[in-house]
């Protein structure tokens, strides 16, 4: 192994990361998913991201929010209005009773179409 110290320092702090992050959302700090940011998960897999967040503690509200409306909020962009247009994605369940749907959609529409 080339750098063992560094690889040992990353070892630590994957296995505290659940602490990490539930000791972070408990001191009020704003948590948002984003799997491009060199995680343990691949890029594109937001729904699993937010199940961590929930394995975490992240109460499931809280965790949607970190992916959807609360993400949006942050980034300055309006809400939805009447009339907007939206994008959406369809469930078999509602994601607030388990988030682990997420991973699954029945159906995901892009711009007035189905594409998923």
């Amino acid at each position: 192994m080339r750098f063992p110290r560094w690889a040992d320092h990353m070892r630590r702090l994957h296995a505290r990361r659940y602490e990490t992050v539930r000791a972070a959302y408990d001191a009020g700090i704003p948590i948002y998913t984003g799997t491009d940011a060199g995680g343990g998960l691949a890029h594109g897999l937001v729904g699993q991201e937010v199940a961590e967040l929930v394995k975490a503690g992240v109460p499931a509200r809280d965790a949607l929010s970190a992916a959807t409306w609360g993400a949006r909020s942050w980034l300055g962009r309006p809400g939805l209005t009447e009339g907007a247009s939206a994008d959406l994605v369809v469930y078999d369940a509602d994601p607030r009773a388990d988030v682990r749907v997420l991973t699954t959609p029945r159906r995901v529409v892009l711009r007035g179409r189905v594409v998923g």
